[in-house]
């Protein structure tokens, strides 16, 4: 009987143990494409858990739908109501009016646009900056890694705020100046954590296969190595967008980011600390909305770090 069995086993021959492997790579094949959505599945049920990031995103969403809808109110922020000339919260100003009489919810809504472009846009750029030189440097290593890393280490040995008023100080006062200088002084966190994700994944029995099976360098960068060190980037993005929330009100306060008449939050506190005796709620509103901003994305940020986390998926 098992000489029988031997030769149907011998006249199966290789195909037969091909279709045995096959068999096994098609049961494998639907678990393995299956295991990013249930990925997603935890990520998304944690986030929804976490009070912090529910607190945070609603936040986030409710000064975004602001900043989106400010077209749509009808608001002007530059119109003047010269009866109304610092005059407190009442019904035909909500908020009050500030020292031209113009209506300070109008400059709020406006001012929103302003802060929200400016995070998000000036740490979109330092991503598209740091995130490309960090995983050159984790992966090519020997020089190319040492002028990358020294050069970073030199722009963080400069503090972030000071780095960034030098920066707009050198390209001239404007918003658009104010996000470059911001995404210029906030890349290098970007290049250090991209370097470090990088040199782990490359680490990994994955990326040494695929080296084995002769995949390109470049192909397995973009296909292995950037998915893999995307979360770490992702939290460190949405904690940033505070911090450059918080430089672009600096700047504008400092007479580098927005120019007036255009409202922003950092230039209303600058007119606004003239006043702060006659008619306080000039300083109260846009700081109160600097604050809850960036409380919202720090709590966001915080949220999807817990969430992302793969010793807790």
């Amino acid at each position: 009987m098992s000489a029988a069995l031997e030769r149907e086993t011998t006249r199966a021959g290789p195909s037969g143990a091909a279709s045995a492997r096959g068999g096994a790579s098609s049961d494998a094949t639907p678990d393995a494409a299956a295991r990013p959505a249930r990925r997603r599945s935890r990520v998304w049920a944690k986030l929804r858990a976490s009070p912090t990031a529910l607190v945070g995103g609603v936040l986030v969403a409710a000064f975004a739908l602001i900043a989106l809808a400010a077209p749509l109110t009808g608001l002007d922020p530059a119109a003047t109501d010269w009866g109304a000339i610092r005059k407190p919260p009442s019904a035909a100003h909500p908020l009050g009016a500030d020292e031209l009489g113009r209506d300070v919810l109008a400059r709020m809504v406006w001012g929103a646009r302003a802060s929200l472009l400016a995070g998000v846009v000036s740490v979109a750029m330092a991503v598209a900056v740091g995130a490309p030189l960090g995983m050159l440097a984790g992966w090519a290593r020997g020089w190319t890694d040492a002028a990358i890393s020294r050069a970073t280490e030199a722009l963080l040995a400069c503090p972030f705020l000071i780095l960034a008023i030098a920066f707009a100080a050198f390209l001239g006062p404007s918003l658009t100046n104010a996000m470059i200088a911001i995404g210029l002084s906030a890349a290098p966190v970007f290049i250090r954590i991209a370097r470090a994700e990088t040199m782990r994944v490359a680490a990994e029995d994955y990326v040494e296969s695929a080296r084995a099976a002769g995949v390109g360098q470049a192909a397995i960068l973009w296909r292995t190595v950037a998915p893999n060190i995307a979360p770490p980037l992702l939290v460190q993005a949405t904690l940033t967008v505070a911090t450059a929330i918080i430089a672009e009100a600096s700047l504008s306060f400092l007479g580098l980011g927005q120019q007036p008449p255009a409202p922003s939050w950092g230039s209303m506190l600058n007119v606004a600390k003239g006043f702060l005796e006659q008619a306080p709620w000039m300083a109260l509103w846009p700081g109160a909305a600097i604050f809850a901003v960036v409380l919202g994305f720090n709590m966001l940020g915080d949220g999807l770090r817990d969430a992302l986390d793969p010793r807790q998926n």
